[in-house]
This record gives structure tokens, C-alpha cells and sequence, in this order.
């Protein structure tokens, strides 16, 4: 979830707009122009299109994102290439080299419930990568049926393999994919919800970012899979999930100038329908906090907490534009609405661990003056424009019922012996595997 991007919105110096929201529905595409945008041809769709979005690459490396008016479903190859050059010409002439290709294996962890079509539609993309070591664990959460697991058996692929866990949570299925993973051996995991698709080399440049010394944790783009719902449209301006398309570098050793609160500030990091971490370093950690998380009662928070756990550590994260992946958002208001509710209160329950537990709040205070005026945001009338149908006063009350779901949830886990993994230090445990 990213209900960081409620405390740090994007910082528009990490990436290019992509034009003002058109007026219908809006083609989402990839241009590779290799170096150069002469090759760039006509676009032709259906009529109903009003306007393309694309997703422009060199040499394989994202550079950026344009927009393109549609006139009846259609731009010249002039018009393309003209709006790639005014949005993006210097950044295709400097664009970053390719990462190199690593042959280190890599498992991807898919927690799901219920939801079969979007999952196969998720493992489908991920088998179509060019990784040659690659393995897929689906972590069947709390099941009431046997669809997941019918998925699993129809894709007859043995890369992919089934787990089931008695447990509700994401945050627990992410630990169980993680302890899976170790057991079999794997240096690097990566997580992705079930409602993405990831591009084919998506793979492959995330396994070759956790390569690089010291990083133990890499994130990426997580894009707008379609837009031809007003809903979609919304939640891609809302979300904060365009972090755009430099590489970076997070740690306390190397704080971002733009955040007065680092590293109380994971909507700068990425999100965890996009994260990959190497095994050893997030098993030492403690692994994620099953009190945080879809399936709890608090929703969400899970992946911020998670990566502030990192960074207070000493753990580098990365952002690597190059592995993205596509989102597919809720497409009706009702369903961005409770979305949005939804990351409220995970980002209570994420402030209520920090203040709960002791070496957080003490960083926490030290930035106290700087976090109460990115709060303020959250209350201000510009934020509260962007949500739908939501108020000052609403964000207020959704923070107060996410620090009582945490609260909640917390006494939940003790009561089930669950280790409730502190900011720091680490605990000394890993997360413990257990079977239905």
C-alpha cells in the first residue's frame, strides 16, 4: 500500500509531467525510441480513445512519460515525435546506461485471496520475463476456496509453486513467501500484488539492482496499467505512485534533501505492489509487521514501515526506474474511495508503531517541528481536493481509527505469539513459518 504518499507527496524534480488530465478515456502505450525518436510511427486505436499515454524508453531504461492528443483515435508519427522531444529530449540524450544482466536467482512472492483472474493475469506477465532464474511462490492467504490454487495448477509451469497459509494478512503472506524463499535458498525476493503486470525485463534489472553492494531493498515505477475510467483517472493523480524515472539512492548516509522528516517518509521510496529486498537482510530485520497490512484491521502501512525499518538499520534503498511494472486501478469511485480510506488508516497505524516503539519515536521527535507541517497537508484544502469525496476532518478521524486498529491488531498477534518486529534494533528472530 502507499499510504506514504499521504506524508511525502512526489516531488515533482524526480520526474517529467505527463500532461493535463484529458477528457476520456486515454490509450496507455510504450515508445522505445533507442537514442533517437525518428522511428516513432502513427498511432491508430479505437475511436474512443481521446489520448495516449506512453511510457517512453532508450535502450530498455524508462526516461519518462508524454501525453499525446487523440483525434479519433489517431496521431501522426509528427505529433508523437514532437511531444517526445518537447517533454523528453534531454532526458533521452542523457538517459542512464542499462543495468547489467546478473544471472543471480530470484523468487517472486504473489500473496493473493480470492481474486484468480487478476492473478492469473499477474503470473502470466511475470513468466513472460527474461530472467533465466526465476521462481514464483503464490502465498494463498486465508483461502475460502480452491480458485487460487486451481490458477496455479492450470498454468502447469514449474517455476511457479502454491503455498497455502492459514492466515490472513499480506504482511503475513509476505513472510511466509520470505521463509519459503530462504529455505529453498534464494538471495533476492521479490513481492508484487496479484493486481499488476510487470514489463519483460522487469526481472531481470531487479535482481541486477539488488546485485549492486550494499542496496537491500529496490523499488520501482508502478504505473497506470489502463485510464478509461474516471476512477482510474483519479487514483492516478491521487496515489502518489509516480515517483518518476531517475535512479536513486536512500540511506541515512544518504538523505534525500527534499525531506525534512527522512526516513519517516516511505511515499519517497516506492510501494510495495513494487519492492524486491535481499533475503537475508529483511529476514534480519524481522520481516514485515503482520499487524500492518490488507487483511488487518489496519489496511495498510505494512510497506512503510517496513522500509523506514530498513533505512533506521542502515539498509540502502534503491529506486530503479528501469523494473516497472503496471497497475491496475480500482475503476469505480466507490472502490477508490475505500481505497483511500483504507491507506488513512494505514498511515495512523504506521505513525502509532513509530510512537509506540521506543528508538522510533526518539527519531521520530527529533523531527517532530518538520512532521507536523507535512501533517498539516493532509488537513490542507489542496490535498483534500485531490481525494474524492473526502474532508479535513475525515483524513483526521481515519488516522485516529488506524492508530486503534494497530492497537487492535497488535494484541491480536501477541495473543498469538506473532513477533512484532521493532524499528531497532533488529530482532534476533526470523519470521517463523507456520502450516494450515
Amino acid at each position: 500500500m502507499n499510504s506514504g504518499a499521504l506524508l511525502d507527496p512526489p516531488d515533482a524534480a524526480t520526474g517529467r509531467p505527463v500532461g493535463a488530465a484529458p477528457d476520456g478515456p486515454v490509450l496507455v502505450e510504450r515508445v522505445e525510441v533507442d537514442g533517437s525518436v525518428d522511428d516513432i510511427r502513427d498511432i491508430a486505436v479505437a475511436t474512443h480513445f481521446t489520448a495516449a499515454r506512453l511510457l517512453v524508453t532508450a535502450g530498455g531504461v524508462a526516461v519518462g512519460q508524454v501525453v499525446v492528443p487523440l483525434t479519433r483515435g489517431h496521431a501522426s508519427a509528427e505529433a508523437v515525435r514532437a511531444a517526445v522531444h518537447a517533454e523528453l529530449g534531454q532526458e533521452i540524450s542523457r538517459a542512464a546506461r542499462p543495468l547489467p544482466r546478473v544471472a543471480t536467482p530470484i523468487t517472486v512472492v504473489v500473496p493473493t485471496r480470492g481474486r484468480p483472474e487478476s492473478l492469473l493475469r499477474c503470473l502470466r506477465s511475470v513468466l513472460r520475463t527474461n530472467h533465466p532464474r526465476l521462481t514464483v511462490l503464490v502465498v494463498d492467504n486465508d483461502p475460502d476456496d480452491e480458485r487460487t490454487a486451481q490458477v496455479v495448477h492450470d498454468l502447469d509451469d514449474g517455476r511457479v509453486s502454491y503455498v497455502r497459509e492459514c492466515r490472513r494478512g499480506a504482511s503475513i503472506g509476505r513472510n511466509r513467501g520470505l521463509s519459503e524463499a530462504a529455505a529453498r535458498g534464494a538471495r533476492f525476493v521479490a513481492f508484487v500484488d496479484d493486481d499488476v503486470e510487470v514489463d519483460p525485463e522487469w526481472a531481470g534489472n531487479v535482481a541486477a539492482a539488488l546485485a549492486q553492494p550494499d542496496v537491500a531493498c529496490v523499488c520501482g515505477p508502478v504505473l497506470a496499467a489502463e485510464l478509461t475510467t474516471a476512477a482510474q483517472m483519479t487514483a492516478d493523480e491521487t496515489l502518489g505512485w509516480r515517483k518518476g524515472f531517475a535512479r536513486r539512492r536512500f540511506s541515512l548516509a544518504e538523505p534525500p534533501p527534499e525531506s525534512a522528516i527522512f526516513p519517516f517518509s516511505p511515499g519517497l521510496f516506492g510501494v510495495g505492489a513494487n519492492m524486491a529486498v535481499n533475503t537475508e537482510a529483511a529476514l534480519r530485520i524481522g520481516g514485515f509487521d503482520t499487524a500492518l497490512g490488507p487483511g488487518t484491521p489496519t489496511r495498510g502501512g505494512e510497506d512503510c514501515e517496513f522500509m523506514v525499518r530498513l533505512v533506521l538499520t542502515g539498509h540502502t534503498l534503491t529506486y530503479e526506474p528501469s523494473a516497472y511494472v503496471w497497475h491496475h486501478h480500482r475503476p469505480t469511485m466507490a472502490e477508490l474511495e475505500d481505497q483511500m480510506h483504507g491507506y488513512a488508516l494505514g498511515l495512523g497505524a504506521f505513525l502509532t508503531k513509530i510512537m509506540l516503539d521506543p528508538a522510533g519515536r526518539a527519531a521520530a521527535l527529533r523531527r517532530l517541528p518538520a512532521a507536523i507541517r507535512q501533517l498539516r497537508r493532509i488537513t490542507s484544502r489542496e490535498t483534500v481536493a485531490e481525494a474524492p469525496s473526502s474532508s479535513g476532518p475525515q483524513k483526521v478521524l481515519a488516522l485516529a481509527a488506524g492508530a486503534t486498529a494497530y492497537l487492535a491488531a497488535r494484541r491480536r498477534d501477541i495473543w498469538a505469539g506473532e513477533d512484532l518486529p521493532a524499528l531497532q534494533p533488529p530482532p534476533p528472530a526470523i519470521p517463523q513459518q507456520r502450516n494450515c
